[in-house]
């Protein structure tokens, strides 16, 4: 079997898509044969500009009764999680896959997305082929920029081509996975595919961590690490909430993007000086931060597309000890009552409620096994890459109709 792997991030690139796509490339080679192959076509890693590895451009792995993974890393312009400049640095890709997979032959597509655009470059590699594509599905971004536009007439425009793209995509698609069962009823209109639900994970850094405990202080550490975008909407959050809490509590914001300059003009018009924010950094090094921090922070976006979202950082938080701060609603909020102990949760955006739990509730640590035990990476991907190839087993003799 040959494979085209797509995704726009990939190891050494710093962010859960690339946790996750090289985690399930390294499953899938370890349950082929020899005589397969994948080929990963990818970015060079470009999550963030403050934080960039360099990397080959072509890479062949091969291992002893596994099969044979070749990646290319295409150079992509350098951008700030900008609208504008994230657009050029997809169209560079796009055009890249198409030249290196133009005289290939694949007998399954396989596109890991989170922003649509590599879902369609996957639909449109595979249909040209008539074989069969597999999504692996982690946002849903036409509801989200719908919503985010939806004060200005630009919303009409995105909305029709969005769906566009969408049915073109997702219409063809064989088999969909999906990060979150909060996107179930949004691909009801897509009855030809099966669906899985397979959802990100714990990976090895964060697992058996040493059991430090802080000395009691005066101050309590905070810690945010991950995305600054609008999806996160920090800026809805912490100036508020680091206002109200005083000197007693400082604010660790650990990461970059769109939205990073709303976060500090804020805290500058607030005049906080309990908050700090400091570039993204290694898993070795975060692992310490949230050793040292009290608390660790999750939030999203007060917008209804986001009820459907699962945080990727509620793995790496929850195989923690520490107290986890939710600012999360709908299926993120169900996922954590019924999997994750030692938690406050509080409505997006809601700094007052926030506040108010944070004082009122004793600290404590708690080690949570049954969630660790249960969302390894490891085992989750184990059983994704099974699925993905049974599924595409099954598929082989059924024609394909573009």
């Amino acid at each position: 079997m040959k494979i085209l792997y797509l995704s726009f991030y990939f190891e050494p690139d710093l962010c859960p898509g690339s946790f996750r796509n090289t985690a399930l490339v390294n499953e899938l080679a370890n349950q082929l044969s020899a005589t397969d192959l994948i080929h990963v076509v990818t970015p060079q890693p470009n999550r963030y500009q403050s934080f960039r590895r360099t990397a080959s451009s072509h890479e062949i792995r091969e291992k002893e009764n596994a099969c044979r993974v070749i990646i290319d890393r295409v150079t992509v312009p350098t951008h700030a999680s900008g609208r504008l400049d994230q657009m050029r640095s997809f169209l560079t890709y796009f055009r890249a896959a198409h030249r290196l997979t133009k005289d290939r032959q694949y007998d399954l597509v396989f596109a890991s997305s989170s922003r649509l655009f590599t879902a369609f470059l996957g639909a449109r590699l595979a249909r040209k082929r008539r074989i069969p594509l597999v999504l692996d599905i982690r946002d849903l971004l036409r509801e989200t920029v719908v919503e985010l536009f939806s004060r200005s007439y630009l919303r009409f425009g995105l909305h029709w081509v969005l769906s566009a793209v969408e049915r073109y995509t997702f219409g063809y698609a064989r088999h969909i996975n999906l990060v979150s069962e909060g996107f179930r009823d949004y691909f009801t209109s897509y009855p030809q595919a099966t669906y899985s639900y397979f959802t990100n994970g714990i990976d090895e850094e964060f697992l058996n961590l040493p059991q430090v405990s802080r000395p009691i202080a005066n101050e309590k550490i905070i810690l945010y690490a991950g995305n600054i975008g609008e999806g996160q909407g920090l800026h809805k959050i912490i100036p508020q909430a680091a206002r109200m809490l005083g000197d007693p509590y400082r604010f660790v914001i650990i990461g970059a993007g769109g939205a990073q300059v709303n976060l500090e003009q804020m805290i500058r018009t607030e005049k906080l000086n309990n908050v700090r924010i400091y570039e993204p950094m290694s898993r070795e090094k975060l692992v310490m931060a949230y050793q040292n921090a009290d608390y660790l922070l999750v939030h999203l976006n007060d917008l209804e597309a986001f009820k459907r979202v699962l945080p990727s950082k509620l793995f790496e938080y929850g195989a923690t000890t520490k107290p986890i701060l939710a600012g999360v609603a709908g299926y993120a909020a169900q996922f954590i009552q019924t999997h994750i102990s030692n938690t406050i949760l509080f409505e997006p955006g809601d700094a007052k409620s926030l506040v108010a739990q944070l004082r009122q509730t004793p600290y404590r640590t708690a080690h949570r096994a049954d969630f660790v035990a249960t969302f390894r990476r490891k085992t989750i991907m184990q059983a994704m890459a099974e699925h993905i190839l049974k599924t595409v087993s099954s598929l082989r003799d059924k024609p394909y109709a573009v």
